[in-house]
């Protein structure tokens, strides 16, 4: 099957893979460019797992200030290469990340950097709210569940909605961005701070 060179270039442009990765996402979905951008995202995300387990030791230290200038974010975020650091795909997502961090104040990273205390603080409120409505202990178990799941998407930035785009997650974000740009990327550290509050992290 033949594939129009406008079409590959229009996919280019909407998801920045490679021409051979629009090409064959083309093929692919016979031409449908909804489909071929679908096949994209998944085989990217297949790209970006295989990634994650390469040392991202560059990056940089991005700073957003909220209008107003009463609140504010520091963010380090890490690549593989000086050459990712310094491209304007990396610092975009750096500059989204950081404003995510304004405007949603997360506790932490993701699970793995909630404290354990705090969980088990968590657990405890959600089982005895669902007791105290007089619930069955297998309902209240399932309720304690859902809440705490609930709980790690609100909290842990990874799991949080893009406040640009909430169909997307930024654990997604950081995933199409290892797509694009070839190279693993991590969230080392943040500190959000408002004036007159104090940081979480």
């Amino acid at each position: 099957m033949s594939i129009d060179a406008k079409l590959v270039k229009t996919l280019r442009e909407k998801t920045g893979a490679g021409m051979m990765d629009c090409k064959k996402a083309l093929v692919d979905s016979k031409g449908d460019l909804d489909l071929a951008v679908d096949f994209l995202r998944k085989s990217g995300i297949a790209k970006a797992e295989k990634k994650s387990s390469r040392d991202a030791n560059e990056g940089l230290v991005v700073s957003y200030i909220h209008h107003g200038s009463k609140l504010g974010v520091l963010l380090e975020i890490g690549c593989e290469t000086d050459f990712v650091a310094k491209t304007d795909g990396f610092l975009d997502l750096a500059n989204n990340i950081a404003m995510q961090i304004a405007a949603s104040n997360p506790m932490a990273i993701d699970e793995s950097s909630l404290s354990e205390d705090l969980i088990a603080k968590e657990k405890e409120i959600y089982s005895d709210q669902a007791k105290s409505s007089g619930k069955p202990d297998n309902v209240v178990e399932k309720i304690v569940e859902g809440k705490l799941k609930k709980f790690k998407e609100d909290n842990c930035l990874v799991h949080q909605s893009f406040v640009k785009n909430p169909d997307v997650t930024i654990g997604q974000l950081i995933q199409e961005g290892v797509s694009k740009l070839g190279e693993n990327i991590t969230i080392n550290r943040f500190v959000r701070f408002a004036l007159g509050e104090q940081s979480n992290n």
